[in-house]
């Protein structure tokens, strides 16, 4: 991969590494429990813990890739980007998915130097694409039965909602930046953003989880 002269060598410190991990983590068993709400006590602990597989190759890559995302295109705007858990968003996540729902904030990726309103819009709104992307990725699976239909299902549905949430513009997310860069296109790819997981989730619904 090469780079312009502004840009700087794409490299991960240990504390952003742990940091990342303990996110995937973080966000795979919250995403096992809003999907198989073990606590209620219908489900086996052998199916929780398949999702919490599942929630790893699913949830784990469209969090991952897309904070990458941010870092990249960061760096190629001559940044110096570094992923930070949120320890108390993600605490939040595991606390949200065992009432019902999931609040995804996990942490972001923190950059200074010298930039733009663009520049700053266009990093913000790299996680997002990323996670469309990862979405048509993620949809031929869906064709397969078994567990690989149900991956592509889950990684489709999964990118969709992080994709909407994210765009969302408020506090720390990527939708603030976008709508103070370019308002047309913060409300062209909010509102496909919102189409996409709403039209995917009326003729697909939630996957066959439970046989």
């Amino acid at each position: 991969m090469s780079y312009s002269s502004r840009t700087s060598e794409l490299t991960f410190s240990d504390k952003e590494l742990f940091d990342l991990a303990v996110a995937w983590v973080a966000l795979s068993v919250a995403f096992a429990l809003l999907l198989a709400p073990i606590h209620r006590f219908d489900i086996e602990l052998g199916w929780f813990l398949t999702m919490i597989g599942l929630s790893f190759v699913t949830v784990g890559v469209a969090f991952l890739l897309h904070e990458l995302a941010h870092k990249v295109v960061a760096i190629e705007h001559g940044q110096t980007a570094e992923f930070r858990a949120d320890y108390q968003m993600l605490f939040l996540a595991i606390m949200s998915a065992l009432i019902g729902f999931l609040f995804a904030a996990p942490g972001a990726v923190y950059h200074r130097g010298r930039i733009t309103v663009r520049e700053n819009g266009l990093i913000a709104l790299a996680g997002p694409v990323t996670n469309h992307l990862l979405a048509l990725l993620f949809l031929p699976l869906m064709l397969f039965p078994g567990i690989i239909g149900l991956v592509g299902h889950l990684g489709v549905l999964i990118n969709l909602f992080l994709a909407a949430f994210n765009m969302i513009p408020f506090g720390p997310l990527d939708g603030k930046s976008v709508l103070e860069w370019n308002k047309p296109i913060f409300g062209a790819v909010f509102g496909l953003s919102l189409l996409l997981l709403a039209g995917f989730y009326v003729v697909f619904g939630f996957p066959a989880l439970f046989g």
